[in-house]
């Protein structure tokens, strides 16, 4: 048999997991998560993870307050422990309102796991500079103003997680997505700087870098598109937000108290 032929029969017979399977079991009851982007695609699903897991959640979300009210309807369940809140990760008072609202109903937070990201693509002729700036803000600015107010909180906490999602793209680059890759490539190198910054205070940052995951993004593409992205990817398969929910569920926990300044991939071997 060709070589080739029989490697992709092996990787064919390897079946995703379960959806909504959480593999490892870690406890947070008593400790309150902070989720931006909170409310659909991986931010959703790192959200239902750690409700499971029993902490009280604020899942974050800028303007779509039907996936949000979705959201909330699908896990009646958990009414007692998520709380949606809504603003703009770009505006910096916004943002100071949003964790003085946060000191002010829970008295601080002990996780946040920054998920909050959009995309634009064009090629670099042909964008625009207010794509590239709109780009540019939401991802890295974002990121700079909900870690920044989370710092404050956390060091006088003395302990804290920082997750930062970001993408491989940072690192491979690719057609169309320059500014998406500069922000993702800046969330990797404001992590490394931030996590020697508040080291002594056991406050640990790290980033966790999905590549493809079967969300709105996925869906939204042809057959043809599909598959030649499922053909980068060595396990032939796309992850879920659940693959991506169970390495953040890991780095939050004490369980990984050693682990900071570090970028996990959670790729599929791309």
């Amino acid at each position: 048999m060709n070589p080739e032929k029989w490697y992709q029969r092996q990787f064919k017979l390897i079946p995703p997991p379960p959806r909504n399977l959480i593999l490892m079991e870690f406890n947070f009851k008593g400790q309150t998560a902070v989720v931006t982007g909170g409310t659909r695609g991986i931010g959703r699903g790192v959200s239902e993870a750690l409700l499971k897991a029993g902490a009280n959640v604020v899942a974050t979300y800028q303007s779509n307050d039907k996936a949000a009210k979705e959201f909330a309807e699908s896990r009646k369940e958990y009414s007692k422990c998520l709380d949606l809140r809504s603003f703009d990760v770009t505006k910096y008072t916004q943002v100071e309102d949003f964790y003085r609202y946060i000191e002010e109903t829970y008295g601080g937070f002990q996780i946040l796991v920054h998920c909050s990201g959009i995309r634009i693509d064009s090629i670099v002729g042909m964008m625009q500079e207010s794509d590239w700036r709109k780009v540019i803000d939401t991802n890295l600015t974002g990121t700079f103003n909900t870690c920044k107010f989370a710092v404050q909180n956390m060091m006088r906490k003395k302990y804290g997680r920082i997750i930062i999602i970001t993408s491989p793209i940072g690192k491979f680059g690719f057609v169309g997505q320059s500014n998406y890759a500069a922000s993702k490539a800046g969330q990797v190198a404001f992590m490394k700087s931030l996590s020697k910054e508040v080291a002594s205070r056991k406050i640990t940052v790290n980033c966790v870098s999905p590549g493809f995951i079967d969300t709105d993004f996925i869906g939204d593409l042809s057959k043809e598109q599909k598959q030649a992205y499922l053909d980068m990817v060595p396990l032939r398969r796309f992850g879920s937000p659940e693959d991506v929910a169970n390495a953040v569920l890991f780095i939050a926990s004490t369980e990984a108290s050693y682990i900071t300044g570090s970028s996990v991939e959670v790729t599929g071997g791309l």
